[in-house]
């Protein structure tokens, strides 16, 4: 088959038997229907009628790629008119296009593992940019999340290179209200948590390091779930009052 275009609309033809016209399309707008009232369209798409047993590969495909219980289930409450018979051993091979078109992350197992004391780990994660600057100028906040406790703490930045001086008095003030230390801080790869001057307090006082994998959020879900929750609360607070976006912090 070989389709032809032109101002006017489209043509299918059969390059095999003299370009034999099979069916015809006019244009609309930017669109081209075809006639699918023409005998060669009725016998091409219906070929294998009622009664006849039909290749349930091509079926998933004219279908839009539907897969083998959904196309029983049509063929069985008679949704689809003409749809023909299928073979009892259904599909013969793995569709590589719904592989490719369809394919999506495994769900994240729950990490059922708490830290026993207060401090022993630490999420952080950056949340921002935002649109509308808040009234002292900040577009960024990092919250620092106890895994313990899930206590949360946040700062906000203009900049994402103050991550470094919130994390030192984060420490501090935590240090100092828990009477223990900080043993372990997780968070993602950003840029904001790779400065020399962090690596270098971060080793000075013994502070063990957790990175999550590249394009894997959900392994820093603590933080992610909690900055969510945060921007969402605020949003609804704000909109609840009819305030401005600039008061946001």
């Amino acid at each position: 088959m070989q389709v032809r275009f032109n101002p006017d609309g489209c043509y299918v033809e059969d390059f095999k038997d003299k370009c034999r016209l099979v069916t015809k399309g006019k244009r609309v707008g930017i669109m081209f229907t075809l006639d699918v009232s023409m005998p060669e369209v009725e016998a091409t798409m219906f070929a294998q009628g009622a009664g006849v047993v039909a290749d349930m590969d091509i079926w998933h495909k004219r279908i839009g790629h539907v897969n083998e219980q959904q196309l029983k289930s049509m063929q069985s409450s008679e949704i689809v008119t003409s749809l023909p018979k299928f073979k009892v051993d259904g599909m013969h091979k793995i569709c590589e296009a719904c592989q490719f078109g369809k394919k999506t992350k495994n769900v994240f197992p729950h990490d059922k593992n708490v830290s026993k004391r207060a401090l022993d780990v630490v999420h952080s994660d950056v949340w921002g940019p935002t649109k509308t600057a808040s009234m002292g100028g900040c577009r960024y906040y990092v919250s620092f999340i106890d895994d313990h406790t899930r206590r949360v703490w946040v700062y906000f930045m203009k900049e994402k290179s103050e991550v470094f001086t919130h994390f030192q008095n984060f420490r501090m003030l935590a240090e100092k209200q828990t009477w223990l230390q900080v043993k372990c801080l997780r968070s993602d790869g950003g840029g904001e948590y790779f400065s020399n001057e962090f690596i270098t307090y971060l080793k000075m006082h013994g502070i063990q390091r957790q990175f999550t994998c590249r394009y894997t959020s959900q392994q820093n879900g603590v933080a992610e779930k909690k900055n969510r929750h945060i921007a969402e609360v605020a949003r609804a607070l704000m909109a609840n009052k009819s305030m401005p976006h600039h008061y946001w912090a």
